[in-house]
């Protein structure tokens, strides 16, 4: 039977303020969880955004239905949470700024924004001629939410697009191959941009034997998780001139002062940003909203990825 009440804890006023009109007879609080705990039982915890497998501890003794991250990924919270507990990532929330700022990347890295910026705190006038995304091929590491909205967003570049995930397919008119092939893709690839998850399944999927498949010139973006990419190959395949990086996660990350990244020719940097727009309020605030609704109904809740 659907409960009758619902104790619902949420990490801010803006997102409880975001949440309203609520149904009658949910209990919302406001817990960051740094504080002591409000109640002793909760239907549904909202942690905050980031520090995520930090603030999970502080659920210990505490009684949840489910926790609703605000993060698509989850590498590193099994290892935290306790077996009885039911764990929802952020599906659909994250996407649309994510895919926004991969197409960002990649065309700043394309068309030379960088140097432009360079120049521009040293007054100078310099043209150059760049490398247009239209006509290239571009290969989508990862055909899930985030790489399918990346797809979309590409789809008036005039590029030549093609995918790949665990198995090979035709997907929303997207040919899309299977990781088995990585190497031979990566091969005719001019712009590769990964979206994937982190975790042992994708550690250094992009090696030296994955990224020395790519042509001379090709740029690697990676919006996903650092611990895609190894670190020492692509510094090194950059340093050479052999490659170009446009990196919103890095491997270790935060990247150290004296990281060769920072300095190297080629390589542009944001510091995991992907998610963190204006678009991810009215989405974070739609998904909890969806889970009180479906719970107070009885219905399992959505995007259930551990537990449960």
């Amino acid at each position: 039977m659907p409960p009758a009440s619902l104790v619902v804890s949420v990490p801010s006023e803006q997102l409880a303020a975001d949440l309203a009109p609520l149904p009658d007879g949910v209990d919302l609080v406001v817990w960051d969880l740094k504080s002591p705990a409000p109640r002793q039982r909760f239907d549904l915890v909202v942690p905050p955004y980031m520090g995520l497998t930090a603030v999970l501890k502080r659920l210990d003794g505490i009684e949840v239905g489910l926790i609703q991250s605000q993060s698509i990924g989850y590498d590193g919270v099994e290892d935290v949470l306790p077996p009885d507990r039911t764990f929802a990532n952020a599906s659909s929330v994250h996407e649309t700024s994510t895919a926004e700022l991969a197409v960002a990347l990649t065309l700043a890295a394309q068309r030379g924004i960088p140097t432009f910026v360079r120049n521009q705190a040293r007054a100078r006038w310099a043209p150059l001629f760049a490398d247009s995304l239209a006509d290239g091929r571009v290969t989508l590491l990862g055909f899930g939410g985030v790489g399918k909205a990346i797809a979309t967003r590409l789809a008036g570049f005039e590029v030549q697009l093609r995918a790949i995930a665990r198995h090979s397919r035709v997907e929303d008119g997207v040919a899309v191959s299977a990781l088995d092939d990585l190497h031979s893709v990566l091969a005719a690839t001019d712009v590769l941009i990964a979206s994937l998850p982190g975790g042992q399944a994708t550690q250094h999927l992009l090696d030296d034997t994955a990224l020395s498949a790519l042509p001379d010139g090709a740029l690697v973006v990676n919006v996903g998780r650092g611990t895609l990419i190894d670190t020492d190959a692509l510094v090194d395949h950059v340093a050479r001139g052999r490659l170009r990086a446009a990196l919103d996660v890095t491997d270790p990350e935060p990247l150290p002062d004296d990281h060769p990244l920072w300095s190297l020719d080629g390589v542009l940097i944001a510091p995991h940003v992907g998610g963190a727009s204006s678009a991810m309020r009215p989405r974070i605030a739609r998904l909890v909203r969806t889970q009180i609704e479906r719970m107070r109904a009885g219905e399992a809740p959505l995007n259930v990825v551990l537990g449960g």
